[in-house]
């Protein structure tokens, strides 16, 4: 691996040279919460969807981290039961990115080119991005260890034209992950990366009513990791930086991470038998 990238990865594992605002969405009619640089105008953004049981405030650190390296991101509140609809939150996606285009944002200092915009998601929200984006033009979509959805998401898939990231943990093909069907079914280009010893839930932060009962738990390389590949590929596909282009080439060798063809991917043996990139 070129050192050149190994040391871009580790810088954008850590926080960006921007000072973080905070706002709520529901001055706008919509629960949820708004994070962006102090200032700056045209700038690109991205509406993030939670996962199952969770919310906005389980992504805090990583929306910041977000913010922190020029991007706006906003993500809803909403479909936190344990009964969701995933439908509800892909329409609520929606709104939440239309809300940033559509309104000047902190104290006036900050605006959004409406042709610069992404939808991001963990978990269900994963699927939740897949399907809002198959009813709204983006830039471009990252799923982050997808969870099958309902209605599923890989049936929109084709619809998507637009570049795609998909994060995945070692489980890409079973019942809880969809990142195979989704990759495959994808209508544009995408990458696929497992990230190593990662777990579907290691990307929400803080404790869960789940993690009580021992499952899943925070996990804060998994967290470093993908927020340094969603920054990456964000920051290319979002402001067209050459310097990142890496972030969403699957001939790349990223610290941590394995490009993942679905095609050799045993699904009784699992994702075992691949080697990571070092």
């Amino acid at each position: 691996m070129a050192p050149k990238l190994k040391n871009l990865a580790r810088e954008l594992s850590k926080r960006g040279p921007h000072r973080v605002l905070r706002g709520d969405l529901a001055l706008a009619g919509q629960p949820g919460v708004v994070y962006t640089p102090e200032s700056g105008f045209n700038l690109p953004a991205v509406a993030f969807a939670h996962g199952w049981m969770t919310g906005a405030d389980h992504y805090r650190n990583t929306l910041e981290h977000l913010a922190s390296w020029g991007i706006v991101v906003a993500a809803p509140n909403s479909e936190r039961g344990p009964v969701p609809s995933h439908l509800g939150l892909a329409t609520d996606l929606r709104a939440t990115l239309d809300i940033c285009v559509g309104v000047r944002l902190g104290p006036g200092q900050i605006s959004v080119q409406p042709d610069r915009v992404a939808f991001a998601g963990h978990g269900m929200g994963a699927g939740a991005a897949v399907l809002a984006a198959a009813q709204r033009d983006v830039t471009a979509v990252a799923a982050l260890f997808p969870a099958p959805t309902a209605p599923k998401a890989e049936k929109y898939a084709p619809k998507i034209t637009v570049p795609g990231l998909i994060v995945a943990g070692a489980d890409i093909d079973t019942m809880n992950s969809n990142a195979k069907a989704l990759t495959e079914a994808w209508g544009g280009e995408s990458v696929l990366r497992a990230v190593d010893g990662a777990t579907d839930s290691g990307l929400t932060e803080g404790r869960r009513l789940l993690g009580a009962l021992g499952i899943g738990g925070s996990e804060r390389k998994t967290q470093q990791v993908t927020r340094a590949l969603l920054t990456g590929f964000l920051l290319y596909e979002l402001t067209n930086d050459k310097k990142y282009a890496a972030f969403a080439d699957a001939e790349a060798h990223i610290p941590r991470t394995t490009v993942v063809d679905p095609q050799e991917i045993n699904t009784d043996a699992g994702f075992q038998g691949l080697i990571p990139h070092i």
